[in-house]
């Protein structure tokens, strides 16, 4: 009975947080009516919207994609937490927001259901910080008249825990919260878990990622915990745990306002010196470029090899009923792979396959696309192989050579010729694709251009810079195969 009435008094907790603010819904509501809202997937502007009959929701993966559709006149209006909102004004003019609030909430920390010794921890960490104004002082370090920044965080004796970690979750794009700074993530949640893991007696690891993914992470085992301006939801409760609350927040709605300077006013020059050399952040592109070409090479050498032994078997049983077991394995993979988003086989690799093991992200990445590209890359190579005559393979027969060394020696040089455009075709598709690794937290050319976006609001460079880049990637690899195929064609007559 006792426990019932708990669970009772919980739900009644939740919904008054997520209840609009008084005399609201007959003010704004009608405002809204028939508009379309942007918010941030899984956050608690998306269920708040949901819940709120009469307008059209659109939802972004990063609150800043939502900002910028707003001041493009894609959408009539955003749902964000009040901070960031604050954040998002003052670096760009051309909104404001409406004079009231939306609703209040209370942030806690996420957890593994299965941890209830460290959830115990950290509520008495949470329960002593507030009692000594630490986390006062951390909030009024970065929100306020006389923000300070960092809190002063004493770092961990590495004699006493030189391996122990205390891996978190993030998503950094939600200042003051958790923003990227001179290539560091800093701000309050950032603070307040350096000041968590030193009184646990760990090294603090931050891991950066879509906002969606934390909660993911976090009941994988990936992350022991998630701090990312999150709030108790029902839905979140299904999966994870909460601590405490250790701060109060407020969303608010932001509107465009009217005839104000917009970031198209800003000069290009003065733009590009914001984006790329400010706190040199030309080298979030730098870093994610060399992890890009690492997972597409090294995902290109699977491919090739894991796809020929596939296409190899393929035509075997075939021509010659060889290998019926492997044939059968091989066709439903081939089925699977094509069959299921890069994406999503991704977030399987990740989330599923390496949940129980601290596996580098790089090598969770490189097998996922180096598997996908595998299945592609065998259809490619069976084709060439089938495309070259039948003459041929007998007369390698006829020579005394064997099945291997006439698929070796005369069919796969002249099949790899007839493939060519196909596989670079592949390998262009291969390095457009790890564009996706971003939601496992891994730093690739695109979540680089989005980090800068995240921190400068502006769209345009950023994004102009990625393509740019990844257009001359293609353009020197086209250029590369085709010189190949003039090689290889000077040996025909």
């Amino acid at each position: 009975m006792k426990e019932k009435r708990m669970k009772l008094l919980f739900w009644f907790f939740v919904f008054c947080l997520t209840v609009p603010a008084d005399g609201y819904a007959d003010s704004v509501f009608k405002e809204l009516q028939g508009k379309t809202v942007g918010v941030q997937l899984g956050t608690t502007g998306d269920v708040l919207a949901t819940q709120t009959p009469g307008i059209l929701i659109e939802r972004y993966n990063k609150a800043n994609d939502a900002v910028q559709s707003l001041l493009n006149e894609k959408i009539d209006a955003v749902i964000i937490d009040e901070q960031p909102a604050l954040t998002f004004v003052r670096k760009n003019t051309g909104l404001k927001i409406l004079d009231r609030e939306f609703a209040k909430e209370q942030y806690a920390i996420a957890l593994s259901k299965k941890n209830t010794r460290l959830k115990a921890q950290i509520n008495r960490i949470l329960s002593d910080l507030k009692q000594s104004g630490v986390i006062e002082q951390i909030v009024k370090n970065y929100i306020g008249d006389e923000t300070k920044g960092k809190f002063p965080v004493q770092p961990v004796d590495p004699a006493k825990t030189p391996n122990e970690m205390l891996k978190v979750a993030t998503s950094a794009t939600f200042p003051p919260y958790e923003y990227y700074n001179e290539a560091e993530i800093v701000g309050i949640d950032m603070d307040l878990a350096a000041e968590i893991a030193r009184r646990l007696g760990r090294r603090l690891v931050v891991e950066d990622m879509e906002f969606d993914a934390i909660v993911n992470a976090v009941q994988s085992g990936k992350a022991d915990l998630g701090i990312a301006g999150m709030s108790v939801t029902p839905d979140r409760l299904k999966n994870v745990d909460f601590t405490n609350p250790y701060t109060e927040s407020k969303q608010v709605i932001i509107i465009r306002a009217q005839n104000t300077l917009s970031a198209a006013d800003i000069s290009l020059a003065e733009r590009f010196k914001t984006d790329f050399m400010t706190d040199a952040r030309w080298k979030y592109l730098v870093i994610g470029l060399g992890h890009t070409l690492l997972i597409t090479a090294l995902a290109v050498l699977i491919g090739i090899l894991l796809g020929g032994v596939i296409a190899i078997i393929r035509v075997s049983h075939d021509k010659n009923n060889s290998f019926p077991v492997l044939n059968l394995f091989c066709r439903a993979y081939l089925t699977v792979i094509r069959g299921t988003p890069a994406m999503i086989q991704l977030l399987i690799m990740y989330y599923v396959i390496f949940s129980a093991v601290n596996v580098n992200k790089i090598l969770v990445a490189v097998l996922a696309f180096g598997l996908n590209s595998a299945a592609y890359v065998a259809e490619i190579i069976r084709s060439g192989i089938l495309s070259v005559d039948h003459g041929q393979n007998e007369a390698g027969r006829s020579l005394g050579l064997s099945f291997a060394q006439t698929m070796r020696f005369i069919i796969l040089p002249q099949a790899f010729k007839n493939v060519l455009p196909a596989l670079a075709n592949e390998f262009i598709v291969l390095l457009k694709e790890t564009s996706i690794c971003g939601y496992i937290g891994l730093m690739d050319l695109t979540r680089g251009g989005d980090i800068i976006r995240s921190i400068t609001y502006d769209a345009f460079l950023p994004l102009a810079a990625v393509a740019l880049i990844y257009l001359t990637l293609v353009v020197v690899l086209t250029a590369g195969v085709d010189k190949m195929e003039k090689r290889l064609k000077k040996n025909e007559r």
